[in-house]
């Protein structure tokens, strides 16, 4: 089975190169590609009955239940393109997998995340979602029905503002549920979703266990939805009699781990929680003597730690409360750092894209036009993904505008933070009060690039080191069901010979090197005696190959390239592509593939690029080709310079299945290197078509 976050090229050129490694070693082999148009080749129970091992190349989670009692194998997606034969033969002596969500083998040095990352990533992807929609409606209905009053920001009741606001705050009631559910569930599958939602909703209703005015936010939703998971995971392993097992899923687990995790954080954890939270109030009001600075520091200090939750909380009832007294000025230093956080969060997707996946950079703008309205939660999504991070550097820019609205003696006369109260005339000292804001904006938007930065330096140093240092390769994820074929003695009788000293990763890439070279070469030299490719040519229609569907012509092929960088070849790419008459604005199509380029590279490896782009400056889907000789930085994972390019657009209409499957299409040919290496010989257009129309 292979799957890759984006389920576009990676998985398909993980199976291929599985495919062709299985069929060279003698090896019977199929793979299940889980990809962004759904599953394909699909494992049946047959399937995986008669499989001698299993081989999962992901790296995002998948179902392992069916797997059970066989030899399985994880690694990342990058390994089965790599290293595809040393995973085959590595699978076959892998551990039986016993199911009930134990993890299968994973090599020293692998990149595999951990059970606790992906089901933290599980959980904040289903919230995130929640966030947003709760987050907008909140803020549409605030700029457009409220008006500010000495109780905050209100909407008249009855009118169509205040339902939009409700369904907002619906959205945003559920987001710290849903976030511990699927937390839960990615642990201890079905039977932990529903004790994990309602441990997320006791969390974040602080009633249950004496906090009236806040719970325990998503710090605590994040608790309920481990401790809901491992207790779920904990119960399955209690024996229990034969009649009682079918009820088990659906009937005893869930109501024993809501019970036990529930009446565990009433009594347990949420009691400690409300102490802190009286005695956090309690300290804060010996403190309004002190300086203003260090005052609205410690504030905005814990404005940003939790966003929503017991700290953030209260500070801001702390601030809220003396408005009535007459003191507006504590309510404006956190007035100041309530939006801080979602503004540095979603400025920091702008400065650093490239440390963010597509769906982080969406959330970044929602969360950009959440803190205009002082919505901190529009952060937590990000909080909830990398909190070593994240936090630290909310908290940094929230002590910074709090302590300059306290240094400039801002004051706020409603119980509400963000621009929008100044835009309404509740913030005394407005330039200031948007100087600080934005400073402490910078600051987390800085702090956080810097720091997610250098974690992902030192985790791939760290992979690095410890690929060196292991004797196998580094398993990331990527699966296939192996089973030896019955005609075969290829590997048949290695199990029993002594194992020789495995060789380093260096070695292994020369070796490997080596070989695609040789093969290179072999199927250049059968290219030019035989005058043809081996394999059958595509229909023709007028002697010219049907390829892609009809999207690559004639007209959009090109043998060589003259540029040598990747925006110039962009460029000429976009020109050959308006040969074809399906485009309309070559300088928009240009835009739109540059775009996506900052997002991440399309370098693939093995001296291909695929860039591609979704956009109506096409009329229709259209494929272009070219070779460059001297090769193109790409920016590919394996450092190969590009020499196969192709350029693929279609229009917003058509962005869905056919841009991915042709993707696919591409992805799975140009693993075989006996095509790419016709590919790069053939001798003009005609025959670069000849090839291409292998294609199917």
């Amino acid at each position: 089975m292979t799957a890759c976050p984006t389920g576009i090229a990676h998985t398909y050129m993980a199976a291929e190169k599985l495919t062709q490694a299985a069929q060279s070693l003698g090896h019977e082999i199929k793979v299940e590609t889980q990809g962004s148009i759904g599953a394909e080749n699909v494992l049946s129970d047959n399937d995986v009955r008669e499989a001698d091992a299993v081989i999962i190349a992901a790296d995002k989670d998948v179902d392992r239940e069916r797997f059970a009692g066989k030899r399985v194998l994880a690694v990342g997606v990058a390994e089965g393109i790599r290293h595809p034969e040393e995973l085959i033969e590595r699978a076959r002596r892998a551990p039986v997998h016993a199911g009930g969500g134990a993890a299968p083998e994973r090599a020293a040095g692998g990149k595999e995340r951990s059970i606790g990352y992906k089901a933290l990533m599980n959980g904040v992807s289903y919230m995130i979602p929640f966030v947003v929609v709760g987050g907008l409606l909140i803020a549409i209905s605030l700029a457009l029905g409220g008006h500010p009053t000495p109780e905050g920001l209100k909407i008249p009741p009855g009118s169509f503002w205040a339902d939009l606001n409700n369904i907002g705050t619906i959205g945003f009631t559920l987001m710290v549920p849903i976030l511990s559910g699927y937390i839960a569930y990615a642990i201890g599958d079905r039977p932990a979703l529903v004790p994990g939602m309602i441990g997320g909703w006791i969390a974040t209703h602080g009633e249950l266990y004496g906090m009236k005015d806040a719970g325990a936010g998503f710090i605590g939703g994040i608790a309920t939805g481990f401790l809901a998971g491992y207790l779920v995971v904990w119960i399955k392993k209690v024996k229990v009699p034969r009649f009682v097992q079918p009820i088990m899923p659906i009937i005893v687990i869930p109501i024993v781990a809501a019970s036990a995790l529930g009446l565990f954080f009433i009594y347990v954890l949420g009691r400690p929680i409300s102490w802190v939270f009286t005695h956090l109030t309690d300290w804060l009001g010996q403190m309004t003597g002190t300086s203003a600075i260090v005052l609205g520091a410690l504030l905005g200090l814990m404005i940003a730690f939790d966003m929503g939750g017991p700290v953030n909380k209260t500070a801001f009832l702390f601030g809220s409360g003396l408005i009535a007294s007459g003191n507006q000025t504590v309510m404006g230093m956190c007035a100041a750092a309530i939006p801080v956080m979602p503004l540095g969060q979603g400025l920091a997707t702008l400065i650093r894209r490239r440390l963010y996946t597509d769906q982080e950079r969406e959330t970044g703008m929602a969360s950009l036009f959440m803190g205009l309205f002082g919505i901190s939660e529009g952060a937590i999504p990000f909080a909830a993904a990398r909190p070593a991070q994240v936090i630290p550097a909310n908290m940094l820019g929230g002590a910074v505008a709090g302590a300059i609205a306290g240094m400039a003696g801002v004051s706020d006369a409603v119980p509400h933070g963000g621009p929008i109260v100044a835009v309404l005339g509740a913030v005394g000292g407005v330039p200031l009060f948007f100087v600080a804001v934005a400073a402490g904006a910078v600051v987390t938007a800085l702090a956080t690039v810097t720091l997610v930065d250098v974690s992902e330096r030192r985790k791939v140093r760290a992979a690095a080191a410890l690929a060196v240092r292991a004797a196998e390769p580094a398993l990331v994820g990527v699966g296939a069901a192996v089973g030896t074929a019955p005609a075969a003695t290829t590997g048949a009788g290695a199990e029993s010979e002594p194992e020789s000293e495995p060789e380093s990763r260096a070695e292994a890439d020369r070796r490997a090197e080596a070989g695609t070279r040789s093969e290179a070469g072999a199927g250049s030299e059968a290219d030019a005696s035989a005058g043809s490719p081996a394999a059958p040519e595509a229909p023709e229609a007028d002697g010219v190959p049907e390829v892609l569907s009809g999207h690559l012509t004639a007209r959009t092929v090109r043998t060589g390239l003259a540029a040598a960088g990747k925006e110039a070849a962009i460029r000429e790419m976009a020109e050959l592509a308006a040969a074809g008459g399906r485009v309309t604005d070559v300088a928009e199509l240009v835009r739109v593939a540059l775009a996506r380029e900052e997002q991440g590279t399309t370098g693939l490896g093995e001296e291909i690029a695929v860039p591609h782009a979704k956009t109506d400056a096409v009329t229709a889907p259209v494929v272009a080709f070219a070779r460059s000789a001297e090769g193109i930085d790409w920016g590919s994972p394996d450092g190969t310079p590009a020499k196969l390019v192709f350029l693929i657009a279609v229009p917003q209409a058509a962005a869905g299945d056919e841009h991915l499957r042709i993707l696919a299409l591409l992805s799975r040919k140009l693993m075989d290197t006996d095509f790419r290496a016709r590919l790069q010989t053939a001798t003009d257009e005609a025959a670069v078509l000849r090839v291409l129309g292998e294609i199917q």
